[in-house]
């Protein structure tokens, strides 16, 4: 076996389906797919899946048996039947950093290919691609081509470099010609980025597109999900709310709750769950990406962190992370970088879960957000002087963190308050599931704080009021009957502080001309 083609049996991950939906593809007008997911949410592991399928050097059967893809029409026919050539393109971009690295590639490609079928010679001048086309006419051979980290040079070197025109122009070499549709049964590329666009159109506008922005039919595979994690949950005797809590929040197509597999499977392994997500290298692109500041990028983060959506228009990125000209932009490249996931319905995006939104609070303090990391410091302070009752404390509190978002938020109506205000209790998130506007009673609750399970703590539900007072916060919260809502999600039994410290309410109130809040807080009891 080469190190390029007819690798073998390899490790492979339990998503077999996948296989379903590439082999529909194979020998027709679609056969060539690229399938682009953030780092670590299993590219590499789905490529080296499809190539222990795929080639026909090797007796794959047993490793599929007891799989899905073993019940599926397509298995037999397309299991270990092709010729099949694995290219690692990360292996290259890491020992080679020159302008001749794709003629570097082929030849290496070439050279594997060649020995692979020694009664076939190569003659003098030859591409891979004039090699492949020889072996299909000689030996009728159809090759299935997988590209791992097909994107690798595209964030190594420029655009308008030798390198990426290169680049550029091999694939198209080898997917876009006539010779391609005779030679390849399919392809299968895989990387961060979709294909790189050039001016409005694919480099390779017959490759089948699957992002998380547009998943279409793979959406499934892009991640795990919920009934995957809980039952990994069980298996290992782990709390499976904790996985919720660090590792849920992607919505990918039309799965709306994915988790990403890599730090599952990290925190099955440590026992724990915490954030993995630093190992992913992208931090500092982050970073940088977000200290560009473009036209209401700071004032969309400040309200991602505080749980809230923002519009974003994904359609005109270049598909180059080193071609951001505008806040979609921004907001596209963490999408792909799995930072922000995708609403695809109303085209939002939002921070998906703790994990993340962890590593975007890291990212704007390193960009000297003042105004933002004093309240998030401050935040841990405010919800146990909120737990504690102690009024003045809380609003001292919203009056820094008022003072500190002044400059970036309007701050003339409830609606500004409450911005502000998740953002002050952006700590809670620890322990809680913030929710704003919570159909409740006969209204809608400002801010409503669930415990997770497992915390031994109140509910809280915030009421806000601007130029009116405190009280009178309390005194909606109860008229519109909000915590006969909030209560179905405690467990009032099971909590040592007792039914009447089952939940806290509290008001909140902002005077425009002392431009000071005052605050109100009392547990709540039922009528006997």
């Amino acid at each position: 076996m080469g190190t390029y083609i007819n690798i073998g049996n390899s490790e492979y991950v339990d998503k077999s389906m996948l296989i379903s939906v590439v082999n529909k593809t194979l020998l027709t007008e679609r056969q060539f797919s690229c399938v682009s997911r953030c780092r670590r949410f299993g590219k590499s592991m789905a490529a080296k899946m499809l190539y222990a399928y795929y080639d026909h050097s090797c007796d794959s059967r047993a490793l599929f048996a007891d799989l899905a893809i073993a019940a599926d029409p397509t298995f037999e026919q397309h299991l270990n039947k092709y010729a099949t050539i694995y290219l690692d393109m990360t292996d290259f971009v890491s020992r080679y950093k020159d302008d001749g690295i794709v003629d570097k590639i082929d030849a290496a490609l070439l050279k594997d290919v060649s020995e692979a079928y020694p009664d076939v010679p190569v003659e003098e001048g030859y591409s891979l691609m004039d090699y492949l086309l020889r072996v299909h006419i000689a030996k009728g051979e159809e090759f299935v081509f997988i590209i791992d980290e097909w994107d690798a040079i595209c964030r190594e070197f420029a655009p308008g470099t030798k390198a990426m025109d290169d680049y550029v122009g091999w694939l198209r070499r080898m997917f876009k010609s006539q010779q391609a549709m005779r030679v390849f049964a399919g392809a299968y590329m895989t990387g961060i980025l979709p294909i790189k666009k050039y001016k409005t159109e694919s480099a390779l506008n017959n490759f089948q597109e699957y992002s998380m922005v547009s998943p279409r039919k793979m959406a499934t595979y892009f991640g795990f999900t919920k009934d995957e994690v809980r039952a990994l949950a069980e298996k290992h005797d782990m709390d499976f709310d904790e996985f919720v809590k660090w590792y849920d929040g992607y919505e990918i197509g039309p799965e709306h709750s994915m988790f990403n597999p890599n730090s599952v499977m990290q925190a099955i392994d440590s026992g724990y769950c915490r954030s993995f997500w630093a190992s992913t290298g992208a931090y500092d692109a982050v970073a940088n990406y977000i200290q560009m500041n473009y036209e209401g990028l700071k004032d969309d983060i400040i309200q991602m962190l505080a749980g809230g959506r923002c519009s974003v228009d994904p359609t005109r990125f270049q598909n180059d992370m080193s071609i951001i000209r505008s806040k979609d932009d921004v907001f596209t490249v963490l999408i792909h970088l799995g930072y922000l996931s995708y609403e695809w319905e109303n085209s939002n995006c939002y921070i998906p879960n703790r994990e993340v939104a962890g590593e975007m609070v890291n990212a704007v303090k390193s960009n000297n957000w003042k105004h933002v990391t004093e309240a998030i410091e401050l935040s841990r302070k405010l919800l146990q002087d909120t737990l504690n009752g102690d009024e003045e404390a809380v609003a001292r509190a919203i009056d820094a963190a008022h003072d500190e978002n002044t400059s970036i938020l309007s701050y003339n109506n409830e609606n500004s308050l409450a911005c502000v205000l998740s953002i002050a209790y952006y700590y809670a998130r620890n322990d809680y599931v913030m929710h704003r506007e919570l159909a409740s009673g006969k209204g809608f609750a400002d801010i409503v704080l669930i415990p997770r399970k497992n915390v031994e703590s109140p509910a809280i539900v915030v009421e806000l009021k601007f130029r009116q007072d405190a009280d009178a916060a309390i005194d909606q919260i109860k008229r519109r009957q909000y915590p006969a809502k909030v209560t179905q999600y405690t467990d009032r039994s099971a909590s040592p502080l007792g039914s009447s410290k089952n939940l806290l309410l509290v008001g909140i109130n902002y005077d425009r001309d002392t431009k000071q809040h005052s605050c109100h807080i009392e547990t709540y009891a039922e009528d006997k």
